[in-house]
């Protein structure tokens, strides 16, 4: 007979590895086997009777754990100095866990009885199990300013990088945290508000070289307008809101929910269950759950918070940064759904059929409680048999269903036949230090198309529901390209010897025909921009046109209410729609009123946010690609303007100018429709999705531009100087026009004689 742990070996093991509950993993960890298993069960169960562990679908876990993110009070300094924090919102049913705080250069200092937001670290030491990192204190809001340090003989001055703002900052002396003149600073209010004389302000970090990478996102969100300080009173709302009780929801925490995000996310607003169909009606189908946030129990129609979120209209992401639309309190503690701890949702269950077509669906308010957050890696080597620690316990009961029925919905996709543009997302790796380590592509697994699928299923669920009952709400809506854009999508096919049907109703099933005609030659990339150019944007309106990207008749974001006002309205719509409540979180007929201009100001929000984005990533990029000046790249051409080419770069996928002054010394001639530039004597022509080699002449971080010099096209040499063209000549001339010069004018006779 092999060594039976004791009871405290166990809980410690336990507590040492929490995602590894099952008694497998107990068994194999202390080297139990045979009959010993027995004397093993028989502990675990008087652990659980003890309530020292509770057992949920076959795991065992340690129900006295804390969230991440937290509310704690700071206690009274010990005879070392250190500060201790008391969790103020503790569910387990043992003492409270110690928390020592670590504090960070620059913080404001803690006193006792303040209270904080804090991200926790569980580390199980013998004097505390929790090491805490301040968000802030609660109950203190001071604004932010970003600003050039100007140094001085007392202090010194912060002149804000806002133009809207109209008066400096003063820094007195000892509080300019080391900032030297010239310096980009991110500070805070410090005293009182003034009504007469400079404001003070203390500097809580230094940002450098305002060309530097780590001042990048800072300078995006002032450039645009991006809300990124809340008002007082918003604070003090998110501050004073509590954990939503279970009464009047749906129990749901004996499921075994699941989040799946990626391994640097920020908040957990949706999470998914799924398990085969019992109904014997529906044979050989699945049961898919899909459970979101309840932003609607703490953001309720008119409230301080209410109106912040809708002016911010969603949230903002940067690589080294995020603008949340909630308050950290909200987004990153209440509305989260961490792993272990009961969260309030709006959920859906949803029949799928055998061969994935949704046949049925019911929402639900309930409570849920996570049994793991989950990264996409960690579930897609554990559905490709290799599991790791967090994942191995759920293979057989969670991941496997979840793929089970996702195979499923994706049959049914392929039936339907959405847009399948093959674009592979860039991920921007930085250092401490603000600058940029790497430049790749994500790798992108069926995991991610799980997730996405069930989010569409559910979204569809939402619209269709609130179509039924009658109920106003926001759709997301997308309408088919333009025919000038199709017209032009037709061109360059041609020109890379691929066919776009014509004189029929276009739909995405005969663009997919075109991508799978491109996939695997070298004008897939072409033809994937060149589709996805030719789209129109998506928006917002009370109006249902369809989603023509997605090929569905209805659509409504309901999956990301954290992030997205319009998901909150869409929650609103289903509370009110159901009846849940007494109505106070509803959607309200001040709300319904003004669904049109609240559609318009979040698709402006959102355009808004894109832009930052983007622009945020070319000054990355273009800092990354300075310290390679000089350096020969290769790629393709992306653009094609009066002014010059565009070549996104292999590798990084940044796009750079050539310029066409630099192209030679005869005039080029730019056809609109073709998308070209033509030499008018050498007739040498430029065209998208051509391979091309180039130098890189300059970055600039400021402005997120590059420049270029083309060396080679399609593999060869261009010929240097003076000898590609005959010099001096600076007017075009007189060639034959090309094809689709003939074509247009050829189009505006016929429509002239028509007219006449």
């Amino acid at each position: 007979m092999s060594q039976v742990p004791s009871k405290e070996a166990i809980l410690a093991w336990i507590a040492e590895h929490p995602t590894l509950g099952s008694k497998r993993d107990i068994a194999r960890a202390f080297g139990i086997k045979g009959a010993d298993r027995i004397w093993l069960k028989a502990i675990l169960r008087e652990l659980e009777a003890e309530g020292h562990l509770e057992k949920r679908r076959g795991n065992y876990r340690d129900p006295e754990r804390l969230p991440p993110v937290s509310v704690l009070q700071v206690l009274a300094p010990n005879g070392d100095g250190d500060l201790f924090l008391r969790p103020l919102e503790w569910h387990g049913e043992g003492p409270e866990p110690r928390v020592l705080y670590i504090a960070r250069e620059a913080e404001p200092a803690l006193g006792e009885g303040d209270r904080v937001l804090a991200r926790l670290t569980h580390v199980g030491h013998g004097d505390h199990a929790y090491e805490a990192r301040l968000i802030r204190r609660i109950g203190t809001n001071p604004r932010r300013i970003l600003g050039i340090y100007r140094k001085g003989d007392e202090g010194g001055r912060i002149v804000p990088i806002d133009k809207k703002s109209d008066r400096e900052w003063r820094v007195v002396p000892g509080a300019g945290h080391g900032a030297r003149d010239g310096e980009l600073v991110e500070a805070e209010q410090a005293g009182p508000r003034m009504r007469l004389g400079l404001p003070q302000a203390r500097v809580v970090a230094r940002l450098g070289d305002p060309t530097a990478p780590k001042a990048v996102s800072l300078i995006a969100i002032h450039e645009h307008g991006i809300p990124d300080q809340f008002p007082d009173d918003v604070i003090a709302a998110a501050d004073a809101a509590k954990p939503v009780p279970l009464r009047g929801r749906e129990d749901l925490r004996d499921l075994p929910f699941v989040t799946i995000d990626p391994a640097d996310a920020r908040d957990h607003d949706d999470a998914v269950y799924a398990h085969a169909d019992d109904d014997p009606a529906n044979p050989g189908g699945h049961v898919v759950w899909v459970a979101i946030a309840d932003v609607a129990a703490y953001v309720s129609p008119g409230s301080p918070l209410d109106r912040e979120a809708r002016k911010r209209g969603n949230s903002t992401y940067f690589p080294d940064r995020v603008v949340p639309m909630l308050p950290d309190r909200l987004s990153a503690d209440l509305c989260s759904l961490h792993e272990g701890v009961p969260r309030p949702v709006i959920a859906v269950r949803m029949q799928l059929a055998r061969d994935g077509a949704k046949i049925g669906h019911r929402f639900v308010r309930g409570m849920i409680r996570s049994a793991a957050s989950l990264t996409y890696e960690e579930v897609q080597a554990a559905r490709d048999g290799w599991p790791d620690g967090r994942a191995a316990a759920l293979g057989e009961g969670v991941i496997r269903p979840l793929y089970a029925a996702y195979a499923a919905a994706k049959s049914a996709r392929d039936l339907r036949q959405p847009l399948d543009l093959d674009l592979p997302e860039r991920r921007i790796v930085l250092g401490d230090d603000g600058r940029v380590l790497s430049v790749a592509f994500r790798d992108r697994f069926d995991a991610h198309r799980l997730i996405e699928e069930f989010m569409i299923l559910a979204n569809v669920s939402a619209a269709e529901t609130l179509r039924v009952k009658k109920s106003p709400l926001i759709y997301r809506v997308h309408e088919e390209p333009s025919p000038e854009k199709l017209d032009a999508l037709r061109e360059t096919a041609q020109s890379a010897g691929l066919v776009l049907a014509r004189g029929q109703v276009l739909t995405t099933r005969h663009l997919n025909q075109l991508l799978a005609q491109a996939a695997g030659t070298d004008e897939a990339e072409l033809i994937n921009l060149s589709t996805l150019r030719s789209m129109t944007q998506a928006y917002y309106s009370p109006e249902n046109f369809s989603h023509f990207g997605l090929a569905l008749r209805e659509y409504a974001h309901f999956t990301s209410p954290i992030r997205r006002y319009a998901d909150l309205v869409v929650h609103r719509a289903l509370i009110a729609a159901h009846g849940w409540g007494d109505g106070a979180d509803a959607l309200s007929p001040l709300e319904e009123e003004r669904l049109e201009a609240t559609a318009k100001h979040i698709s402006d929000t959102e355009r808004r946010s894109m832009m930052a984005e983007r622009d945020t990533t070319d000054r990355y990029l273009a800092a990354y690609l300075a310290e390679r000046t000089g350096q020969d790249m290769t790629g393709r051409i992306s653009g094609v303007t009066r002014f010059g080419l565009f070549v996104k770069l292999d590798g990084s996928g940044a796009d750079g100018l050539v310029p066409v002054r630099t192209l030679g010394v005869e005039f080029f001639h730019f056809d609109a429709e073709s998308q070209t530039l033509m030499g008018s004597d050498t007739g040498l022509t430029f065209g998208l999705g051509q391979t091309v080699t180039v130098r890189l002449v300059g970055a600039e971080p400021v402005t997120g531009a590059i420049s270029l010099e083309l060396l080679e096209l399609q593999g060869n040499p261009l010929a240097r100087g003076p000898s590609r063209g005959k010099p001096g000549r600076g007017k075009p001339a007189h060639r034959k026009p090309g094809p689709a010069k003939l074509k247009a004018a050829k189009t505006r006779r016929k429509v002239a004689r028509t007219r006449r």
